[in-house]
């Protein structure tokens, strides 16, 4: 199984997904430079995090401009999987592939630090693979991951199940305390209606070997597994 890395002008994340890929059974992950094209090749991709363009004019508002987006949004269409990982979200959301805005923090401040999230009952493969209720342990790193959804907007993707992840306290209750960035009702992930397009702020790739994580956290592994399930058709 092939993944695409996108690779960006200041994408930073990118060989730590490659390195979580390449830990995964059966799966050939490799970096794409986002003017390079060629994604139809590729069972899935990848948008990982980093500071695409310098965050210049908005988090990913440039980088959602690239050639290669196109193709991402032609790949979104047929089916494919697209996962976009914090300013990868940042990307999907200005392209217009995932709702809302990805705002400033609600403290004004850069955000560095492990945070609780539970993995919710979301009408997409992807969720179901990582398990619904699951408790992951994931570090975030962003400053704009504060998720703003319209009453209306945000009333139709809780509708549609479309909430993949979920910022909790260490018990798994979505509460003020456990929510790091103010974003509306606590959401840490989403998906497209179609439910093959997820975004999510959380790091994964960072939380893919135990000997690197503070508390010996792996939960990162789990999400990229239900990715690559989903790309096979689980």
């Amino acid at each position: 199984m092939r993944v695409a890395v996108l690779r960006f002008p200041g994408s930073n994340c990118d060989l730590d997904v490659v390195q979580a890929l390449g830990t995964t059974e059966g799966v050939e992950p490799k970096l794409v430079w986002h003017e390079s094209g060629g994604l139809s090749r590729f069972d899935a991709v990848v948008l990982p995090g980093g500071f695409s363009f310098g965050d210049y004019l908005r988090a990913g508002a440039i980088a959602a401009r690239s050639p290669s987006i196109g193709e991402v949004r032609r790949l979104a269409d047929r089916g494919v999987p697209i996962l976009g990982i914090c300013n990868g979200f940042q990307v999907l959301v200005e392209a217009g592939l995932l709702p809302g805005s990805l705002l400033r923090n609600s403290g004004l401040r850069f955000v560095c630090k492990w945070v609780t999230v539970r993995v919710e009952d979301a009408a997409t493969p992807f969720a179901r693979s990582a398990k619904p209720g699951r408790l992951l342990r994931l570090p975030i790193a962003h400053n704009e991951g504060r998720l703003f959804l319209p009453d209306d907007e945000l009333a139709a993707v809780k509708r549609e199940r479309r909430v993949v992840l979920t910022y909790t306290d260490s018990a798994g209750k979505p509460t003020r305390q456990g929510n790091p960035n103010g974003s509306r009702e606590n959401i840490a992930g989403i998906s497209n209606g179609e439910g093959n397009v997820i975004g999510m702020m959380p790091h994964p790739e960072r939380a893919s070997d135990p000997t690197l994580s503070p508390d010996g956290s792996a939960d990162g592994m789990s999400v990229f597994g239900a990715l690559v399930r989903m790309a096979g058709g689980a």
